[in-house]
């Protein structure tokens, strides 16, 4: 067994705190990764206080990993010792459903094993990245370029594919006009891939304090939405509409922001379900769709157009130590906009 430092979550209502535990060995395909930055994601907030059920403690958890691979296994063919790689939101799925054969392994029928908070094929709960080291499946593992900044790469495995799935499977690009439903994490990710691939995109919030930032990203437009002018400009506006809030919000007020057949594209996950009018879909044969991160090859294929176009996340570099603080503070809107550990303060 390989002896491994971490935080965790003992309980839903304890903070995260020191805890060691054991990784498994480096099996025929797997590959050792010590882990050098681990972004925070919202659903590490979710999942560590239980807001959705199903938490399973301890949880360490973490999904947004970069580090370099200091152990192979024999049989491995993909990577070898020294080189940089990733890790995102799972590590193996049941590689026989016709999801998995088409890799669209997040979709898996039996359900992806998740990076944290579930449990492997032996049964063992599977520990995530706010960790020293983690042990992969290379099939699961993604190359991560040393060209750009590690840390700022490391949002890109959840926030980022979270946004550039949808983008690529609904073909947004030139001539659409693209809404971006909040610009937090996941929203300042959808600016910068929908902005590259030539859409017009404007950011819908209600913070006015958000235009700057939003027009630094390379958003068209900016529209305070808590306006009822804003509101009443923006009728059957957008082809599409990326909404990437987790609190919640009414759905039906950005129903109404889209054109005949456009189509909302929901990637946030509000505690709270939406309540929808079926009057806004039916009045413009509008849509709603849903998207969750990536398989292994299209998010390596993002990692790919990221390196290409420089494009990584915007990110606050932490000491493990302040995670609890970076969940308050994240809680508050307060991050522009990724929170990444620094696996070296451990």
């Amino acid at each position: 067994m390989i002896p491994v430092k971490s935080y965790a979550a003992h309980s839903a209502a304890s903070p995260i705190a020191p805890f060691s535990f054991d990784r498994r060995e480096v099996g025929d395909h797997d590959v050792l990764i010590d882990i050098q930055f681990c972004g925070v994601c919202h659903s590490d907030i979710h999942q560590a206080r239980n807001e959705w059920g199903g938490s399973i403690f301890p949880m360490v958890p973490g999904h947004e990993i970069v580090g370099k691979i200091s152990n192979v296994g024999s049989a491995v063919t993909k990577f070898k010792v020294g080189d940089v790689a990733g890790v995102g939101v799972f590590v193996d799925s049941c590689r026989e459903c016709a999801s998995c054969r088409e890799g669209l392994e997040q979709y898996c029928d039996k359900g992806m094993v998740g990076t944290y908070n579930g449990y492997d094929k032996g049964g063992q709960i599977t520990y995530g990245g706010y960790s020293s080291k983690i042990v992969v499946d290379e099939n699961y593992t993604l190359h991560i370029s040393d060209k750009l900044s590690l840390a700022a790469v490391a949002p890109l495995l959840c926030a980022g594919i979270t946004t550039y799935s949808p983008i690529m499977h609904w073909k947004m690009g030139k001539g659409h006009k693209v809404g971006v439903l909040g610009l937090g994490g996941l929203g300042h990710m959808a600016v910068k891939f929908a902005v590259s691939l030539g859409s017009e995109v404007t950011v819908l919030s209600t913070s006015k304090s958000k235009e700057a930032d939003a027009k630094r990203l390379g958003a068209h437009h900016f529209a305070f939405t808590s306006d009822e002018q804003v509101l009443k400009s923006l009728k059957n506006n957008f082809d599409f509409i990326i909404d990437t809030v987790s609190a919640p919000h009414d759905m039906n007020l950005y129903i109404g922001m889209l054109r005949r057949e456009g189509t909302i594209v929901v990637v946030g996950l509000p505690s709270i379900p939406a309540p929808i009018s079926n009057f806004g879909l039916i009045g413009g044969r509008r849509q709603i769709g849903g998207s969750m991160i990536g398989g292994i090859k299209e998010t390596q294929e993002m990692l790919d157009y990221c390196t290409e176009h420089n494009i990584v996340s915007d990110i606050e570099l932490i000491n493990i130590k302040d995670i609890n603080t970076a969940y308050e503070r994240m809680i508050k809107n307060d991050v522009k906009y990724r929170f990444v550990i620094d696996m070296a303060t451990f």
